[in-house]
């Protein structure tokens, strides 16, 4: 049986009296999800006037990924793993994952698009939509809007936007920042986890290899084919490395650590937003992060 009318209504206005109190305290009720593309516009606009103002654009790709793993392991891992730095952060919400990227030259094909499935778009059009994103969340009230991508090819493109954003934001509070932390603790910090368990430089891999497809397992088993995981390796079917030995277990490592890098280069970002809004005009500010070559 239900419970009483009574107590259904009186359940339903305490909900709507602490949805009210954490607004007029500043402070983000939690909403129903954290992806925006699952919420209401209604529910968008209550978080935000609660002080949830960060906002992740995750982006992707859609690429070749050996035999073994399907085309679109960025578009999936790298919203599964901003949806846990945004539950970490507890005030930002996630945007539709970006998965249309550069993925090299289309005619002739070069690069991923050599192989079938894959999608590319020139750097500028990229960079262009990751520009519009970000001034759609800033004109709904996010004051700081982080770029999280998961492939190598276009981090440059992430700073260099959100370089021009802030040019063109210096008179406002809201600031652009691009995360690179992301890509890093991905390809420095977790092959050194697995070099620690004993795995060699050539089976971890640059790409499709033991730590990329361990941390697809770990993200999603579907995205990997077990029946192709035991094939021999090979670079003519785009994997760099040895991806046979790869499991859920080895690339919650690595989850693990992009999750906690993320996380903390966000707040970083958010304090430095904060600290930079309140020194004087001339006050020198300081270039954005770049990554290593």
């Amino acid at each position: 049986m239900g419970a009483p009318r009574s107590i259904r209504h009186l359940a339903a206005a305490c909900l709507a009296a602490g949805l009210v109190a954490a607004a007029s305290a500043g402070v983000a009720a939690t909403p129903p999800s954290r992806a925006i593309e699952e919420l209401t516009w209604t529910e968008v606009r209550e978080f935000v006037a609660g002080g949830g103002t960060t906002a992740i654009i995750p982006i992707g790709g859609t690429e070749q990924n050996g035999p073994h793993m399907v085309l679109g392991k960025h578009n999936v891992r790298v919203r599964a793993l901003s949806l846990e730095v945004a539950g970490a952060l507890g005030d930002a919400l996630v945007a539709p994952v970006i998965a249309y990227v550069p993925e090299g030259p289309i005619d002739p094909p070069g690069s991923h698009m050599r192989y079938p499935g894959t999608l590319s778009v020139p750097t500028g059009a990229f960079e262009q939509v990751l520009e519009s994103a970000a001034r759609s969340l800033r004109a709904h009230g996010f004051r700081d809007i982080a770029f999280v991508g998961d492939h190598g090819g276009y981090q440059q493109s992430l700073v260099a936007v959100a370089a021009r954003l802030n040019r063109a934001w210096s008179n406002t509070p809201a600031r652009a920042h691009a995360i690179v932390e992301y890509y890093r603790a991905g390809e420095s910090v977790y092959p050194k986890l697995l070099a620690a368990r004993g795995y060699r430089d050539e089976e971890i891999g640059a790409h499709a290899g033991l730590a990329d497809t361990a941390l697809a397992l770990a993200v999603d088993p579907a995205l990997v084919r077990n029946a192709r995981l035991a094939d021999p390796p090979r670079v003519a079917d785009g994997v760099r490395g040895d991806p046979r030995r790869a499991s859920a277990e080895l690339g919650r490592l690595g989850s693990g650590a992009i999750v906690d890098a993320t996380v903390a280069a966000i707040r970083a970002a958010v304090r430095d937003r904060g600290a930079r809004a309140a020194r004087p005009a001339s006050s020198p500010v300081s270039r954005p992060d770049r990554i290593p070559p």
